[in-house]
């Protein structure tokens, strides 16, 4: 071991001889950078998690970590302590994912300590970019709606709204994108192997989550669930601490236990160690995988369990802590509940919330019917995120009687009233009924359709963008519509700026501060509308162009690590990554590429030197059996294999697939990249929040008129984004004409896919990919995401990107507007609207 890696002075030179004269001495709330460096010190002594000797990079991660989470732990105890003695409205934000990132740098932050930590570990001998690097992402989310979460909890803590996120402790989390010759592969995720600083364990703070098991009906009538299989949910917090406040919020994730006296001695001391722990066993698997594979019926049942331990545990620690509350007569009524209480539904994995909810009163505080569904509906609100048939859930009643009774006849009784009441009400609705009921018994197998439960028994409905909503009211839930006309609402989705520029992108943050003379931006983002009128200013730019170099330089070196490809930062960054699907059309991009490189392949020298260089960079991670968008993943690299080593091209066009795309990766790739890729099928994205992430970065889209793409483009103007597609009111009369063989095919198109077929980038057989774009309709055939329809006006759209990327000036201009046109888009403006046309709840700021 190297000498410079020890803590002790006594021999060498460096890290050693830097950090001899720092004392090992607690200074929890210092932040003066010497101070800092001793408490750091004093956690590598003194909450040592490591052997005495090394410290390298990875222990002072730890050790910093430790040494910021002492200022957290005295913000978060302040601020419950303010919330207790207060007693304000508190929402409650349940979600199946969270996609944290790193949690250091965004902690340093927001505590505005950046400089101090940056100048403490240089006296320790390391800097903090590397130390940075140690941690992994926190494994708790996918895509966009786990990301959104996360933004949605910075600014409560921004806005000193008093809140909690809810969400389950993933131990391998989705899996880890591995990338090989074969395409992807999957790993689990390994950001528990050794373990997290930045969660606290309450010991104190557990509940008991039953499954399966019966009814007993008593005498008096009531109704008691009883039996089956019981395990305990125990608290993880992790603190949110808002921007330049002192207020910091928790995220509680939930951990599956199962207790000592669940483990058989006998059989174990018998040889039957697998019997012995069989409990704790399936407790384990309750919060291993997110998402675990559902094709069997083994998988739909972990995945319910997984869905109602959420929403079981959350709602007993929910109710725990009103019943605590005393007003001055001493405890609350629970007419009170939804005065004090808003729990949100992020989509519809936490639906169970409202059956739960209804039992929990009934059956544990004798409520009767009427005022514990008065109680539930006041208290319960549903986000929707996508208008995606597959992705609204349907359970199998089979599979929900089998693992929850009770709340199968919980959801039996609230379809039996919603019918009555509208056959009462509005008879004139009796034949969508079958449509509008929770439960289905139409299909082979009888379904609860979750989306109908959560429309029925909310207060308020909401999407997540104006045209998502306005497809929701007017197609998905248009017949609720006409019953509650003012339960649905429209929250245009936003993005934290604290992440998503000032920290991941502090050079273009700088410029932006120093020509508005002010940082506020930060926290009101209405303040870059102000950057328009220096659009033309030839100053800003030159130094616009040169922090966007910086960033782009940044990425290519990371690109250079983690993929071997050397790219250049001065050809056109063009960029996507998002969820590999069919709908996002990942593979419109790459057939475009193939195009690109075809006509490149066929230009004299002369020619090539007159086209606009690009690279293209697509990343994302295709769900583990979704095959098509598998093969989507594997014809990226195959491409890209073939281009980057074709001397002829290379010089003007690149292709990478990004492994393992996440926040820490978007950090790096976003503020890197010119032009991004907003391409779905209009109207089946909901919202997308990686468009808002881009545009602020000063990115131009190229995309269509779906999700919030509507919005930026009207927010930045028309000419500064690349549009193309048809729109979504035109795509079912389009898919009808494709069905009735109408539909000819753009030659360009016809041309890409000949060349795939050609065997131009290998052996892999990709005709089951190329064939869902042909035929005029079956399973997995006819185009259904229009890819060949939209394939002319892309490449057209593309064609006006190299023209528009040439004049350097106009291009700058662009970019300095669709940064200073993204001010709609911060989740501070989004979470004020929820706050108080929602969950009505007011700031509680910490004094």
């Amino acid at each position: 071991m190297e000498t410079s890696a020890k803590f002790n002075g006594n021999s060498g030179t460096g890290r050693a001889d830097v950090s001899a004269t720092i004392p090992a001495i607690a200074q929890p709330l210092s932040e003066e950078p010497t101070e800092i460096a001793s408490n750091i010190k004093y956690h590598a002594h003194f909450s040592p998690h490591f052997t005495p000797f090394k410290f390298e990079p990875e222990q002072a991660y730890y050790a910093t970590a430790d040494s910021v989470r002492d200022r957290l732990i005295k913000q978060w105890n302040d601020t419950y302590l303010h919330y207790d003695k207060v007693n304000p409205k508190q929402t409650y934000y349940l979600s199946m994912e969270y996609l944290q990132g790193r949690t250091l740098t965004n902690a340093i932050g927001n505590l505005d300590i950046h400089n101090a930590y940056a100048d403490a570990l240089k006296k320790l001998g390391h800097e903090l970019e590397e130390v940075v690097e140690q941690e992994k992402d926190a494994a708790l989310g996918n895509g966009g709606l786990g990301r959104l979460a996360s933004c949605f909890l910075d600014s409560m803590a921004t806005l000193n709204l008093p809140a909690w996120g809810y969400g389950l402790r993933y131990k391998y989390g989705l899996f880890k994108q591995i990338i090989t010759k074969v395409g992807q592969e999957e790993g689990p995720e390994d950001w528990l192997e050794k373990f997290s600083p930045w969660e606290v364990v309450r010991h104190d703070v557990i509940f008991p989550v039953s499954f399966f098991g019966h009814v007993e009906v008593h005498p008096s009538g009531s109704r008691k669930w009883v039996g089956g299989e019981v395990v305990q949910a125990v608290a993880y917090d992790v603190p949110i601490p808002g921007y330049r406040t002192k207020n910091t919020n928790s995220l509680r994730l939930w951990e599956a236990k199962a207790s000592s006296e669940d483990f058989n001695l006998f059989l174990f001391n018998d040889g039957q160690y697998e019997s012995a722990a069989q409990l704790h066993s399936r407790a384990q698997q309750i919060c291993a995988v997110l998402y675990p594979g559902d094709a069997t019926e083994n998988g739909k049942l972990l995945r319910l369990k997984q869905q109602f331990f959420l929403c079981s545990a959350s709602l007993q620690d929910i109710i725990a802590r009103f019943k605590e509350r005393e007003d001055g007569t001493g405890a609350q009524p629970w007419s009170e509940f939804p005065k004090k209480v808003a729990i949100q539904l992020n989509d519809t994995h936490p639906t169970l919330t409202i059956p739960e909810l209804m039992r929990l009163l009934m059956d544990d505080e004798g409520i009767g019917w009427d005022d514990a569904w008065n109680i539930t509906t006041r208290t319960v609100a549903y986000t929707n995120h996508t208008v995606l048939p597959e992705a609204l859930e349907k359970w199998s009643q089979e599979v929900m009687w089998k693992l929850l009774p009770r709340h199968m006849e919980i959801i039996e009784e609230i379809d039996k009233r919603f019918v009555a009441t509208i056959m009462s009400e509005r008879p004139d609705l009796e034949n969508k009924m079958p449509s509008m009921r929770i439960l289905d018994h139409n299909t082979p197998k009888p379904v609860v359709r979750m989306a109908n439960l959560c429309v029925v028994s909310s207060h308020t409905v909401n999407g997540v963008a104006q045209l998502h909503s306005d497809i929701l009211k007017a197609e998905l839930f248009a017949d609720y519509v006409s019953v509650w006309p003012t339960k649905f609402q429209n929250k245009t989705n936003g993005i934290t700026p604290r992440r998503w520029i000032r920290f991941c992108s502090p050079e273009l943050s700088h410029i932006i501060t120093k020509w508005l003379k002010t940082d506020q931006w930060v926290t009101n983002l209405e303040l870059l509308a102000n950057l328009r009128e220096f659009a033309d200013n030839t100053e800003l730019h030159g130094e616009w162009e040169s922090a966007k170099m910086a960033n782009k330089q940044r990425l290519a070196q990371y690109i250079l690590r983690v993929t071997g490809v050397s790219i250049n930062p001065n050809t056109l960054f063009d960029i996507q990554v998002k969820r590999i699907h069919e709908y996002k059309r990942q593979l419109l991009n790459v057939l475009g590429v193939i195009y690109r490189y075809k006509k490149l392949k066929e230009m004299s020298p002369q020619e090539r030197k007159n086209t606009t260089p690009r690279t293209v960079m697509i990343g994302g991670k295709a769900f583990a059996t979704y095959t098509n968008a598998k093969r989507i993943v594997k014809l990226v690299i195959d491409v890209g294999d073939v281009v980057n080593s074709d001397p002829d091209v290379n010089n003007y066009l690149k292709v990478v697939f990004v492994p393992n795309y996440n926040v820490s990766v978007a950090e790096m790739v976003i503020p890197g990249s010119e032009l991004s890729q907003h391409i779905s099928t209009a109207g089946m994205e909901a919202s997308g929040t990686s468009n808002m992430k881009f545009a602020l970065n000063g990115c131009l889209i190229i995309g269509t008129l779906d999700g919030a793409n509507v919005e930026i483009r009207e927010e930045i103007g028309d000419d500064n984004f690349f549009l193309f597609g048809a729109t979504a009111d035109k795509v079912p009369q389009l898919r009808k004409e494709r069905e009735n063989g109408l539909f000819k095919p753009d030659p360009r198109f016809e041309e890409a896919k000949q060349f795939i077929r050609s065997g131009a980038f290998g052996t892999y057989d990709y005709n089951p990919l190329l064939e869902s774009l042909e035929g005029n309709m079956g399973y997995g055939r006819g185009d259904y995401f229009l890819v060949g329809h939209d394939f002319p006006s892309y490449m057209d759209a593309q064609e006006r990107v190299d023209e528009a990327y040439k004049d350097r000036k106009r291009w700058i201009k662009m970019s300095i507007l669709s940064t200073s046109g993204s001010c709609k888009f911060s989740s501070d403006r989004t979470i004020s609207q929820y706050a108080k046309e929602i969950w009505s709840i007011v700031e509680c700021r910490v004094p």
